[in-house]
């Protein structure tokens, strides 16, 4: 499971770099942009989906949760199988061998210590992972963004060093989603979410989502580091940096399964 919610907006790069490079880097995503400027809202959340699907997944990940002064600093292994099923297992010494494993809608806990596995259900779905800024809503998120938000282009602006397509999404009628709301900046030449802000029904902001870096890997554009801020906490966020990752590999059948999680 890759504790994803789609991430948001790309930092700016090293102040010397973003000075000598910005207005070759701006001018070559508005010219490619302009191409693309005949593509309805619809047809850009269609090429987002795209590039964040896979059949398979395996990362390797460093989550830096910061409350205050204080600073947590945990390690983990996961695996998706791009169908909605995944397992983490937490590597660094607190919490070694502390695993998750999602079933579809489901999601389960280990705890190595009590040999205890505790389904997560109900309003615990609404704390933080691991006491981060993600959910536990935010980890079982699997459908695409097309099948669950419907959406409306509010035009294109600059947002980092690139040009971005604005995208406003709302939910679909009967359709349950974690956030009512969403506001996206969607880089235009990428089609990879740079920047999120995740609303409730009424409109008020409850998280914003960063991209800081995109790197490509197997052909594809990807980002390797998202920092997310629940503005329901005070002086918190959490970063998540993928330090490995790996697609369309071959993981064993039994993987997704309760056994295999108490192993």
């Amino acid at each position: 499971m890759y504790v994803n919610d789609k991430p948001g907006a790309l930092a700016t790069l090293a102040l010397v770099l973003f000075v000598a490079t910005a207005a070759s880097i701006f001018t070559q995503s508005a010219v490619q942009a302009s191409k693309q400027s005949e593509l309805t809202a619809q047809e850009i959340l269609a090429r987002v989906d795209e590039h964040a699907s896979f059949e398979s997944a395996y990362f390797e990940s460093t989550m830096i949760i910061r409350s205050g002064r204080r600073e947590l600093v945990k390690e983990m292994q996961s695996y998706s199988d791009g169908q909605g099923n995944g397992l983490v297992t937490f590597t660094n010494p607190a919490d070694r061998d502390t695993k998750y494993l999602k079933l579809g809608d489901e999601l389960w806990m280990y705890f190595p210590d009590a040999d205890d596995l505790v389904k997560i259900s109900g309003h615990m779905l609404r704390q933080g992972f691991m006491g981060s800024d993600f959910s536990y809503e935010d980890t079982l998120q699997s459908e695409r963004f097309h099948e669950v938000y419907d959406v409306v282009l509010d035009g294109m602006e600059p947002c980092g060093d690139a040009l971005c397509y604005v995208l406003d999404a709302s939910v679909k009628p009967g359709v349950q989603a974690t956030y009512a709301l969403r506001r996206m900046w969607v880089d235009a030449e990428l089609f990879v979410v740079r920047r999120e802000e995740l609303m409730a029904a009424g409109g008020r902001l409850l998280k914003i989502a960063e991209t800081e870096k995109i790197e490509t890997i197997d052909g594809r554009p990807f980002s390797t580091q998202v920092t997310m801020r629940d503005l329901l906490r005070q002086n918190s966020s959490t970063t998540l940096v993928i330090n490995r990752a790996e697609f369309d590999i071959e993981i064993p059948e039994d993987l997704f399964s309760l056994r295999s999680l108490m192993r």
